[in-house]
């Protein structure tokens, strides 16, 4: 592994690079055809574009807090890293767990995603494809993407991003040109309407529209200059995000009517941008979001299979997951077995659920999906707390990026939870009580991780020392300095 001094590999990730796989993880088209209509609907309907706004001020305080841990762990671990260097290893480990299960879900949701829609495009066009076979392709691909560097699948995702956030840019001019001022509503940022009933579900989908934009955190491994790229990516995916959801959707109350947008998208879903695109980008344009809608959550599910892989890394490396996982590709220097473990996993639960003959979208997507988003957004209020643990163990921090910073973003992230916790059932979209017991997984594999920590600190003390460790960067937050390794009863955390 190289050092911060050493000569950067050729290859490796720049800000944008990352940039690109954090933004495509959120999946921009994906999150305006998909959300943005339920948050019309069950939402408070115009005011939709203020929640976003709301959600990336939220994110981009998170963001300040989560920069401090990125700069001591070298921008590697992610949440795990996080975790351990401001609250503790048991924590950790529980964050670490709680990470891989949730990246995992959420992965497998989105390939069930890409399989159903995918089918649903290519019908539309006359041509029958069953949907495992479009999710079979999806997953090859993204399989041989993850087996080799990291530079190649930026690459591939700076390419599939531009196609969509280019497609909803047109879209986004075609309605400014039509309507000039008045697809501008000032009614939208209006106390009254903002705050009005329903105010809770519209965020609750614009938080969880936000989801993978943390994940720069996990590579900087592979970055130039990860002290400074990691947190950069960060602060540009958080706002390039929140300012394009508030901008596109806020055009869409625009073009639909304020009065009438809650009516129209409950009765559309997720036709409405679509016919969006039919009204003012013609035929070929409608068809062009629908084809880039599949390309979007192609492009999600390469970027949350990268993310889940460099977790299993992590873990692995830790000796929390069995060790040949922790390998890393000697010419690619991508986490290869990891990748081949994940593709695996994923393979094994999309041909389960085929079958079984259970809806890909309303069976797969919605419960993986659904579980996975509320995993994260708990884990990026765990990593905003874990930055208030390291101000509260120094002493001492700057008063915004230590200390106010990352308490009004775990305050927003907090809120988060709990409106997704409560509006689960509307998240999935299915009233199965199997589906809405889902959530308590996530405490259960947060305390097994707890024990398992807690376990390694009696039993294996040395190996316990070592967890998280190995990600944290000297710093202005100086942790104590360690026992001698011989020392069976070294102070633990």
């Amino acid at each position: 592994m190289s050092t911060s001094g050493s000569p950067p590999v050729p290859g490796r990730l720049g800000t944008a690079h990352i940039l690109f796989l954090i933004v495509a993880a959120a999946a921009p088209l994906s999150a305006m055809v998909g959300t943005v209509p339920l948050a019309f609907a069950f939402g408070d309907g115009a005011g939709v574009p203020a929640a976003f706004l709301f959600a990336g001020v939220t994110l981009l305080c998170f963001s300040a807090g989560y920069a401090v841990s990125a700069r001591r762990t070298g921008g590697s671990g992610g949440f795990y890293a996080s975790v351990a260097d401001g609250l503790g290893r048991p924590p950790a480990v529980a964050a670490g767990y709680l990470a891989l299960l949730s990246y995992n879900c959420a992965t497998i949701g989105l390939a069930g995603a890409l399989g159903y829609f995918t089918r649903l495009v290519l019908a539309a066009h006359g041509l029958t494809v069953p949907w495992e076979w479009c999710a079979a392709v999806g997953l090859l691909l993204t399989a041989v993407l993850g087996y080799r560097e990291i530079a190649l699948s930026a690459r591939v995702l700076a390419l599939l991003m531009l196609g969509e956030i280019g497609v909803l840019a047109a879209l986004d001019v075609a309605i400014l040109v039509r309507h000039g001022v008045h697809a501008l509503p000032a009614a939208s940022f209006s106390p009254h309407t903002a705050m009005g009933p329903g105010v809770g579900v519209s965020l609750m989908f614009a938080f969880v529209s936000f989801i993978g934009f943390e994940s720069a955190a996990l590579y900087g491994k592979e970055a130039r200059d990860p002290k400074r790229s990691v947190p950069r990516a960060t602060y540009a995916a958080a706002a390039l995000i929140a300012g394009f959801y508030a901008l596109t959707s806020w055009l869409a109350v625009g073009a639909i009517g304020q009065d009438r947008v809650r009516e129209v998208a409950g009765k559309q879903m997720g036709d409405l941008f679509f016919g969006l695109g039919d009204d003012f980008l013609g035929t070929a344009g409608s068809t062009m979001l629908q084809v880039l809608l599949c390309t979007s959550l192609f492009a999600a599910t390469l970027a949350l299979h990268s993310a889940a892989n460099r977790y299993a890394q992590v873990l692995a490396a830790d000796g929390l997951l069995p060790h040949p996982l922790a390998a890393e590709h000697t010419r690619h220097r991508s986490p290869h077995r990891a990748s081949v473990a994940q593709s695996v996993v994923t393979a094994l639960v999309l041909a389960g659920f085929a079958l079984a003959g259970l809806d890909p979208y309303a069976d797969l997507t919605t419960s993986m999906l659904g579980l996975g988003t509320l995993g994260i957004v708990s884990l990026q209020a765990l990593a905003a707390l874990s930055v208030l643990g390291l101000r509260l163990r120094a002493g001492r921090g700057h008063w915004w990026r230590e200390t106010l910073a990352p308490l009004l973003g775990f305050a927003g992230l907090a809120a988060s939870v709990w409106l997704v916790v409560g509006n689960f059932d509307m998240l999935t979209g299915s009233p199965s009580e199997v589906i809405a017991a889902l959530p308590w997984l996530l405490p259960l594999v947060a305390l097994g991780g707890l024990v398992y920590a807690l376990r390694l600190r009696t039993a294996h003390p040395l190996r316990y020392r070592l967890l998280g460790t190995r990600h944290t960067a000297a710093g202005p937050l100086t942790a104590p300095s360690p026992a001698p390794s011989g020392d069976r009863h070294a102070r633990s955390q």
